[in-house]
């Protein structure tokens, strides 16, 4: 999905699979020499090629400058190369830095290499501001319960945060087939019944997740609750709901659609870009 300040632009598909870009809906919003900002809600490839589309007509009709908000960066998973895999956040990066935004503002990156990667990038983190509308709804008591961070990464991300009792994840990974063999749990517990928020910028198809909320249910958690800025539709498909592990999921609509439901709480992320 691409949006240009503020509204969602209308592509056509003809049979053979290309793209038919609706010009005369990007000249009706555009904005000229006030600036033009455009959002990316990536749902399959051909949002990425609709995007180059979208920014190059801009610029062919000396529409004004423009500015990006990526909601989830794709290929953000793909940030190192192991053996003889494609580093394809590079190459996806480049190719958006071949389209020469003004800025481009990237919700919850997976790690520090997009922002590396992306010229004019800066960071956004909406996990830290519902994080307070998580621990009012779940009635979260910081001095009695836990966050848990399923790995270091995640610690760096949102370790900073003040008032919180913490837990951290190690993950033990069979790099040959992606499986996570083994979680341990670093940090002291010293009563059961307690809740605990699981915190992290990602979910696919919950392993991970499932495997930490194992493990805090041996420790004595009583509730457990997953916050997660992007939140894939496999999430519906696969284990985690019906597990009994997690209670309830927050996220954003990054890349989920539709409306909230018992199972999962979707906040917009409209209202928390700057």
């Amino acid at each position: 999905m691409i949006r240009l300040n503020g509204q969602t632009l209308l592509f056509e598909t003809y049979p053979n699979g290309e793209t038919r870009v609706k010009g005369e809906q990007i000249l009706a919003l555009a904005r000229g020499t006030d600036g033009n900002r455009i959002a990316i809600k990536y749902e399959t490839d051909a949002d990425l090629i609709k995007l180059l589309f979208v920014k190059s007509y801009l610029d062919d009709r000396g529409l004004g400058s423009a500015t990006l908000d990526i909601y989830y960066m794709p290929y953000s998973r793909m940030d190192r190369t192991e053996g003889a895999s494609a580093f394809t956040l590079k190459y996806t990066a480049q190719m958006i830095n071949a389209m020469n935004f003004e800025r481009v503002t990237v919700v919850e990156p997976h790690s520090d290499v997009t922002l590396a990667l992306l010229d004019r990038s800066e960071a956004l983190y909406p996990t830290l501001e519902l994080l307070g509308r998580v621990t009012a709804e779940t009635g979260f008591d910081p001095a009695a319960d836990y966050l848990f961070f399923p790995d270091a990464g995640a610690q760096k991300r949102y370790g900073r945060v003040e008032g919180f009792r913490q837990l951290v994840g190690s993950k033990q990974r069979d790099f040959a087939t992606g499986r996570i063999q083994k979680l341990d749990v670093a940090g002291d517990v010293d009563r059961t019944g307690f809740k605990a928020v699981i915190v992290d910028d990602l979910c696919s198809y919950g392993g991970t997740f499932l495997l930490s909320a194992e493990r805090l249910r041996e420790l004595g958690a009583s509730r457990i609750y997953l916050l997660v800025t992007h939140c894939e539709n496999a999430v519906h498909l696969g284990k985690l709901p019906a597990s009994g592990l997690i209670d309830r999921v927050f996220t954003t609509d990054t890349i989920l659609d539709g409306p909230s439901t018992d199972f999962i709480q979707i906040y917009p992320i409209g209202g928390m870009l700057p």
